[in-house]
């Protein structure tokens, strides 16, 4: 069945949100909702009467006997690690198709994020124990893709910015990652700690808690014996974080506190609090998950370590993203503009990091979609024959535009510098004015004035012909997904100096065509038709007029193909005779009369040369083929 809508599963280590975006639609995607939340804690209980429960669910019904929170790791053979994931993803999907807010498994394709430092194998491995879940139509993609494909639809990102280089900082709860998006590529170059997530300031908090808890003792075995009441006080302590990150400018002073709350029974409670003071000692106190780093050294390591490798590439990113619901921490947006300041580098932090993941991992599962049914409906196209029909549709056209300026180009540089040589007495007989034109003919050709003159028609041509054509079969593609005609277009213009120069197409097609006419008038036999014209037509037999009879008198008896030959070969004609023969005004009658005939000769020598042609055809087809494969590339990105 054809896939309806795409969902994305931001499945966090702290936090899960999902959103849905529809495949035929350029709407923004919908964030759902369970539990009446459109986020909610990863957590998942067991309860004996009602089973299963998610998110604040878990946490707060009463009963419940089994408990797991901040569960998202790397796939392992872990077997209540792999039942706790695939059974948190089921009981989500249940809750959704309950809700009615997806449609069938059929027509609905999940895509959930994993941190960019995981593996290809990894990522494989995670989907592969995801679809245990029994969602079948289910793909894993890194996390950071998803916020960078979240800012360039949700209008964050400029054009410009697209194809300049852009830094990823993802702040989550397990993990921070750094990704780098460059020149619009969509496989992000990955690098980035596995370790340093938020949550070990959750557990720092905690372990600070717990340490001066006046029944310190008792709540350690309670932890021991009910796990799921350490998992409630953990979270009273990410709550505290939150809090005090959300406003600090309020717990500057000592005697106010950020606090969680999580009551044990009616005797014990656990709260959690924070300050200025107090988050300042435990940033900077070493965790032995950080190989007894702080975390604010660790963080500021790890971003050094980002910025070196970039440098090492000579690459200085325009824009640095900060996506996860850790970046809502000041400090971090303080350390990242520190170590790429600005103006090089512009910071920019989601505005609603909690919820940039789930929206991005649906517009990534549209895009994918969208993406591959482009570029099968593009390659349809490029596998057609229609790029050669069209091609071969329009070369009488191309011969056409050639044949004038060809002709003029010829008559000024070959044929009138050759007879203005020979009437100058220069040249011995018309023999030697036949060479002379030939290699003048040959050297125009060759150089950059004819090449100019190919050049320009060659460019109106593939612009008023091929273009049109060519547009005509590629519109209805971009209409179809929605984005800009130029996308598939050449900027209306195949000069190589005003498209992309990525693409080089102006330089294919201009390149072999101008090769492929010259070849053609100089090894095509067409020169040598042409100055037999030359000279058959108009010089030879003025002077047989002239030394016909003593030709004769001579006792030549000449047939009229004779006649001409001999006096090409052999007449010496006297230079005062030269000067009232071919004079410079007769000099120019000629080259006007010659004109039409000569246009003539070079259509009809082209029109005949087919074989060369359809090789041309092929060289151009194969060319724009290139082209537009490039340029699909270029133009997915542009895809909703």
């Amino acid at each position: 069945m054809e896939i309806l809508e795409t969902v994305g599963f931001d499945l966090g280590h702290g936090e899960t949100a999902v959103a849905k975006a529809i495949v035929e639609s350029i709407e923004p995607p919908q964030m759902l909702e369970i539990n009446n939340k459109k986020n909610q804690i990863t957590a998942l209980g067991w309860h004996p009467q009602l089973g299963y429960l998610v998110g604040e669910q878990a946490l707060i019904q009463a009963g419940v006997t089994q408990l797991a929170i901040t569960f998202k790791q790397k796939p392992n053979n872990d077997t209540e690690y792999r039942k706790t994931i695939s059974t948190f993803l089921a009981t989500y999907y249940h809750l959704l198709k309950e809700s009615r807010q997806i449609e069938n498994q059929e027509t609905t394709y999940f895509y959930v994020g994993c941190p960019s430092g995981w593996s290809v194998k990894e990522r494989a491995e995670y989907q592969k124990l995801l679809q245990e879940s029994g969602i079948s139509l289910l793909n894993v993609v890194p996390e950071s893709r998803a916020a960078f494909m979240q800012a360039k639809e949700a209008g964050k990102l400029e054009y410009e910015k697209l194809l300049s280089s852009v830094l990823i900082v993802d702040i989550g709860s397990s993990t921070t990652d750094f990704t780098l998006v460059k020149s619009l590529q969509e496989i992000p170059i990955d690098f980035g700690s596995n370790t340093l997530g938020a949550s070990l300031i959750d557990k720092a908090i905690f372990a600070h808690t717990l340490a001066k808890h006046e029944q310190k003792s008792l709540l350690e075995k309670v932890f021991k014996d009910y796990p799921h009441h350490q998992a409630r006080c953990e979270l009273a302590c990410r709550k505290a974080k939150e809090d005090y990150f959300s406003n600090e400018q309020l717990y500057t002073d000592p005697q106010s506190f950020a606090r969680g709350f999580e009551s044990i029974n009616e005797q014990i409670y656990f709260i959690p609090q924070v300050n200025k003071l107090m988050m300042e000692e435990i940033l900077n106190q070493p965790l032995p998950e950080l190989s007894q780093k702080s975390w604010l050294q660790a963080f500021y390591e790890a971003l050094a370590e980002a910025k070196q490798k970039l440098d090492s590439q000579g690459i200085v990113p325009k824009l640095l993203l900060m996506t996860g619901g850790a970046s809502r921490m000041k400090f971090t947006h303080q350390l990242c503009q520190k170590t790429f300041p600005e103006p090089e580098t512009l910071l920019r932090p989601d505005p609603e990091p909690e919820r940039c993941i789930a929206l991005g991992l649906a517009r990534v599962g549209r895009w994918d979609l969208r993406a591959t049914a482009f570029k099968q409906e593009v390659n349809q196209l490029l596998e057609s024959n229609k790029l050669a029909e069209l091609i071969s549709k329009h070369i009488p056209d191309l011969i056409a535009s050639l044949t004038k300026p060809l002709a003029e180009g010829f008559i000024e540089n070959a044929v009138r510098p050759g007879v203005k040589d020979w009437q100058k007495n220069q040249l011995r007989t018309l023999a030697d004015l036949e060479t002379s034109m030939k290699q003048r003919a040959e050297q125009w050709l060759q150089g950059d004035m004819a090449q100019k003159i190919v050049n320009s028609q060659c460019i109106s041509w593939f612009n008023h012909k091929i273009q049109p054509d060519l547009a005509a079969e590629t519109d209805p593609i971009c209409r179809k997904f929605q984005i800009p005609r130029s996308s598939l277009r050449f900027e209306d213009s195949i000069e190589p100096a005003l498209v992309n120069p990525e693409l080089r197409i102006g330089d294919v097609i201009l390149g072999d065509t101008v090769a492929f006419i010259v070849n053609v008038l100089i090894g095509g036999g067409t020169l040598a038709s042409i100055i037999t014209l030359i000279l058959t037509g108009h010089l030879t037999w003025p002077i047989a007029l002239v030394y016909g009879a003593s030709v004769i008198a001579a006792g030549m008896e000449l047939s009229r193909e004779t006649v001409k030959e001999t006096i090409k070969t052999n007449v010496n004609v006297p230079s005062w005779i030269r000067s009232s023969l071919l004079n410079d005004r007769k000099i120019d009658d000629i080259s006007k009369q010659i004109r039409p005939e000569l246009e003539k000769v070079i259509q009809e020598q082209l029109t005949d040369n087919q074989e060369a042609f359809d090789k041309l055809i092929s060289k151009v087809e194969q060319g724009l083929q290139k082209a537009l494969s490039t340029k699909v590339q270029e133009a997915i990105i542009l895809i909703q």
